[in-house]
């Protein structure tokens, strides 16, 4: 019996040396038949498992290469990474099988950076390098990193790219700027002459709207004289129209009393006569009755009867007729 609990009491402090709960950020790995497999369990033996950090590593390169010429130029280069979980058989080739495999790969992979930061400067004048082309250059081939080193890259940056010599360096940064203030002063120019043309095409619409405005109004007035020409030709239409139907009136009234002369006594005119010879009795007038009488006065009665008395007899003979 003491052996017993001798026995358990070793086995339990065995298990408690022994075994440790897994971490979240923690990738437990085990070898089994050449292979390499992950632990799922909360508890793993540590003797026989290897823990590796999931957390992210920051590194900064400073990587001192050359440009056409021979010229030395710096580059410094914030990189970000961690372990690529479907890849881990290439991270324990680079890193071996030990915890600090994921800093000894990423280490590894920084020297492939810089040999291509390398490869890059070594083609160009130091003139035509920019740290966005560095970025770019670095970019395209970052899917290596994954396949051959086993490490996930989460952003990689170029911070600055540096001239060594500062006389060169200020040279450079000179023709930059003249550079800049030419393109700027370029960009105003032509923002001016966009701007003119933009006017003179708003003028051009401006006045190309008013004709068209003008020509309306005058459409409008042309058609509304044509009309007024038109109500005036109306109206001087219906007035040769009454004019002529007066005429064709008075012609009649004319034939009418020409072939009846005893209607003059009904007219208004010999009413008229009448009265007037009813008022001035001592007057006297000048009637052209006949071409032998002109000049010759009489009385306004004796003239009136004579003319009523000849009506009478012109109506007696027509009747005898």
């Amino acid at each position: 019996m003491f052996w017993f609990i001798i026995i358990i009491t070793a086995l339990i402090v065995y298990l408690l040396l022994e075994y440790r709960l897994k971490k979240p950020d923690q990738l437990i790995l085990f070898e089994t038949k050449d292979k390499i497999g992950k632990r799922k369990s909360k508890f793993y033996p540590r003797h026989f498992s290897l823990v590796l950090p999931k957390t992210t590593h920051t590194s900064e390169l400073e990587i001192e290469a050359t440009a056409k010429g021979s010229l030395d130029v710096k580059v410094k280069i914030n990189l970000v990474a961690s372990l690529a979980e479907k890849n881990i058989d290439s991270l324990i080739k680079v890193g071996g099988w030990n915890k600090n495999a994921v800093s000894k790969a990423i280490k590894e992979f920084e020297t492939v950076i810089e040999s291509f930061v390398k490869e890059f400067t070594d083609k160009y004048e130091v003139e035509e390098i920019s740290s966005e082309k560095i970025q770019n250059h670095i970019s395209e081939k970052l899917e290596i990193s994954k396949e051959k080193y086993g490490i996930e890259i989460i952003s990689i940056s170029v911070k600055s790219f540096e001239i060594v010599d500062s006389k060169i360096a200020e040279a450079i940064r000179q023709q930059e700027s003249a550079r800049i203030l030419e393109q700027t002063e370029l960009l105003s120019q032509k923002a001016r002459i966009t701007a003119a043309k933009a006017k003179l095409k708003a003028d051009e619409e401006i006045a190309l709207m008013e004709n068209e405005l003008e020509l309306k109004k005058l459409e409008l007035k042309k058609k509304e004289l044509e009309k007024e020409s038109q109500i005036a030709d109306k109206k001087t239409e219906e007035e040769l129209k009454r004019k002529k139907l007066n005429l064709e009136f008075e012609k009649e009234e004319l034939e009418l009393l020409k072939n009846n002369p005893e209607l003059l006594l009904l007219s208004p005119q010999a009413a008229k006569l009448a009265e007037a010879s009813q008022s001035l009795k001592n007057a006297r007038t000048v009637v052209n009755l006949a071409p032998n009488e002109i000049s010759q006065g009489v009385d306004l009665i004796s003239l009136f009867q004579n003319f009523l008395e000849s009506t009478f007899n012109k109506t007696d003979k027509k009747k005898d007729k």
